[in-house]
């Protein structure tokens, strides 16, 4: 039987992936190969001196603090970026995957993430992006626990929507414990979630997008026998599909 007393009256910090979510900035007049090449460089040789020369205006100090907290929890982050075609005007896209590995208390936590950066090009320099898509997830399991994540990334304002975690193989008598929370996109970076028992399939939540077009960020947690996951996943509000 799973122990919960553990988790009693236990607040799980969610700051780790939810800096990801907020709005950086973009690079040069005509995107090129060459450009992509060196900004994922300089992400992997922790190059903040090439982020702020080519980020516009306040970007330029915010995403080199916000890469840096980054690297803080996952010091061997390393980065892969590819560009994708853009049907939005005066906009580009980069699909960037980030992944990372650290020991805490002796248990490998290895995070990944993969979401769309979307932004224009001022002057030559990245400006007004936007990170949609996002789904982060931080797992001390090995793999052992097979689940399935079946959260929307777009969804009408106003309209009902289900998140879905889902253990393909229930437990039976055993005990989980987990829980799911939202967020805007401006709120603090360190926020708690309180575990609590869960029925051996998964967490299951119909919920309602908020009345105006934005981005809405779920966070949650599974704590399983074979170790626990966290996860971090953007949904895009939308007025029209």
């Amino acid at each position: 039987m799973f122990n919960l007393n553990f988790f009693k009256n236990i607040g799980v910090p969610l700051y780790l992936f939810v800096y990801l979510i907020f709005p950086y900035s973009a690079i040069t007049e005509t995107l090129k190969v060459d450009f992509i090449r060196n900004l994922e460089n300089s992400l992997n040789k922790r190059d903040l001196e090439f982020i702020r020369k080519n980020f516009r205006n306040d970007d330029n100090q915010n995403v080199p603090k916000q890469f840096s907290k980054i690297v803080n929890d996952f010091p061997d982050s390393k980065w892969k970026i590819k560009k994708l075609k853009s049907n939005i005007p005066d906009k580009e896209i980069l699909r960037i995957k980030v992944s990372g590995k650290k020991i805490v208390h002796g248990e490998m936590h290895i995070l990944e993430s993969d979401f769309d950066y979307i932004f224009s090009l001022l002057n030559g320099k990245i400006d007004k992006g936007t990170i949609k898509n996002l789904f982060t997830t931080v797992r001390n399991d090995n793999k052992k626990i097979d689940i399935s994540f079946k959260i929307p990334d777009k969804v009408l304002t106003g309209s009902k929507y289900d998140i879905d975690i889902i253990l393909n193989k229930p437990l039976e008598e055993v005990i989980i414990a987990g829980a799911i929370k939202s967020h805007q996109v401006n709120s603090l970076f360190e926020q708690e979630i309180l575990l609590e028992p869960l029925a051996s399939g998964g967490i299951f939540k119909m919920t309602r997008a908020p009345s105006k077009p934005g981005i809405q960020i779920w966070s949650g947690i599974i704590a399983h026998p074979n170790g626990m996951i966290t996860f971090t996943k953007s949904i895009d509000i939308v007025d029209k599909i």
